[in-house]
């Protein structure tokens, strides 16, 4: 048993005093949200784990006033597999005794839900160690302490998202879908579909997220939400999180599945969660912006360079689990090398066409399946890596030739698990403990799947 990973933790449970402001904050909340649903009965008090899972429980509208004062949820969540059983190789689990930490309300995270909004609600918390500080095997508090050392140097990350998905028949897989179920960019959907994403869309401005876009992708029943681009970090993965659910959740209504797998079908095209960016200082002037886009300016040099240098290490992050890696495929718009190109959807971080103001960086390695707090917790970390060093920035693709270097990616699990290992730098600002954790987890995901016998094996007939 690993013990390293929690030796901070055992000690006798501690006392901890919620905020007072951020509990009013709260009441206050709870009142106008009660003023605007009346009849609300529910609340699903929720958290993600670090597979991004929704967590938590259901309480009745009459004790969610107590909320103000956080509740408990045990530690192990954190030390969840895939399938929802705690890795007792963590650390986190019955050695221990299962222990609850505080969980606090995250303001602004109270809305309806997708299913009967007007008597079911939903509210975020986040999780505290003991001392009341933010528990750090928490993903959301990751990205939360990466985003406080941008502010401490007065830049100012804006990012945007897409994230890809399939919608099928129940009792069917997307390899079975119909073949007239969408093209890609059409416009006119089936009309079954096309009610979907219009409920989709409506249970989203619900919850006050703003959806820019949905696109039908390249892929019979696959479709591309698109989500604004905001400053403020940590609520556009909220909201991913949120799409997730309410995609999920109306596709049940109307009796189809929603499935974020990064590579449901061998024959169709991988989902994945692309992330547009660019950078802001202090006068909200996009530090990015250049005359001439072929030849990005000194601080997106820097930031290029350092995102590429670390990919290759984040991708057990961007991959997280065994089915991420057949999304990696030649001939399906995925990057296999960490490398940059202008107005190129092959490559690993794309330069989008667009004006002076606007211009940004497309990172388009990680997949639907991955935990967005994560993801963008590892993409900042790249900037503040480029930025701190006088990395080389390689050539962009289009002008490397054959006998140029190539920094491919790690396309197995473990390959990607042993990168994330060594690298110092990620290690660094997401700390041993947390890396750990990650490493234990995901090394016991892997052997589940390699410990089962596959139907092809038996019918090899040996």
């Amino acid at each position: 048993m690993n013990m390293s990973i929690h030796n901070s933790m055992i000690h006798p449970q501690s006392e901890v005093y919620p905020d007072l402001e951020n509990s009013q904050q709260f009441l206050e909340e709870v009142r106008l949200y009660l003023e605007k649903y009346p009849e609300t009965e529910h609340v699903d008090v929720c958290l993600h784990d670090l597979n991004g899972h929704l967590r938590g429980k259901r309480i009745d509208i009459k004790t969610l006033n107590n909320l103000a004062k956080g509740c408990y949820f045990p530690l192990s969540i954190y030390g969840m597999s895939l399938d929802g059983n705690v890795v007792e190789e963590t650390g986190l689990g019955k050695y221990i005794g299962e222990p609850d930490r505080l969980c606090m309300p995250v303001p602004g995270t109270l809305k309806p839900c997708a299913l009967q909004p007007e008597t079911h609600a939903q509210v975020y918390v986040s999780m505290q160690n003991e001392n009341g500080s933010d528990c750090l095997y928490e993903p959301r508090n990751q990205l939360k302490k990466i985003i406080r050392q941008f502010n401490k140097i007065n830049i100012f990350p804006i990012m945007g998202s897409e994230i890809e998905f399939y919608l099928f028949e129940n009792q069917s897989t997307p390899s079975s879908t119909s073949q007239n179920i969408s093209q890609c960019f059409d416009v006119d959907a089936p009309d079954d579909y096309k009610n979907v994403l219009q409920q989709i869309e409506i249970e989203a401005k619900r919850q006050k997220i703003e959806m820019t876009a949905i696109v039908a992708e390249s892929a019979s029943g696959q479709y591309e939400i698109n989500l604004q681009h905001t400053r403020d970090i940590l609520k556009i993965c909220d909201d991913i999180f949120a799409m997730k659910r309410i995609v999920k959740q109306i596709a049940t209504t109307h009796g189809l599945n929603a499935c974020f797998m990064a590579k449901p079908d061998m024959d169709k095209a991988g989902s994945g969660l692309h992330f547009h960016m660019s950078l802001q200082d202090q006068n909200n002037k996009n530090i990015f912006s250049h005359h001439d886009i072929q030849q990005p300016n000194p601080t997106l040099t820097k930031v290029l360079a350092g995102l590429l240098d670390l990919m290759p290490a984040s991708m057990a992050i961007l991959a997280p689990n065994i089915n991420s890696y057949r999304r990696f495929q030649f001939g399906s718009h995925v990057p296999l090398e960490a490398n940059w190109g202008i107005n190129n959807r092959n490559v690993a971080i794309r330069l989008p066409c667009t004006d002076q103001e606007n211009q940004r960086l497309e990172y388009r390695v990680a997949g639907a399946d991955s935990n967005c707090y994560l993801c963008c917790a590892v993409i900042l970390i790249g900037v503040l890596h480029g930025l701190q060093h006088d990395f080389i920035l390689e050539k962009p693709s289009h002008l490397k030739k054959l006998n140029d270097s190539h920094n491919f990616l790690p396309i197995r699990q473990l390959e990607a698990l042993h990168r994330f290992e060594k690298n110092l730098t990620l290690k660094k600002y997401l700390g041993e403990d947390f890396v750990r954790l990650w490493l234990t987890c995901k090394r016991h995901e892997y052997e589940m799947v390699q410990n089962h016998i596959t139907d092809i094996e038996i019918g090899w007939n040996i």
